[in-house]
């Protein structure tokens, strides 16, 4: 193997190391702002309906 077969060889593998580095840190972003976006999101209101309500299913259209 010549020297330029092996720096070439070497810069690729710095290459890719740097790309997953930011491949992971661009996931990480964007698993906080989903997070954030999921926060956000205002709780599903408590109705006070009676027990029976909805058990019934009308199958005869």
């Amino acid at each position: 193997m010549d020297v330029s077969a092996a720096s070439a060889s070497g810069a690729a593998t710095v290459q890719s190391t740097a790309a997953l580095m930011v491949m992971k840190k661009t996931m990480d972003i964007q698993a906080q702002s989903a997070l954030s976006l999921l926060d956000a999101v205002p709780a599903a209101p408590k109705y006070n309906n009676p027990a029976g309500l909805g058990s019934g299913v009308d199958t005869r259209a």
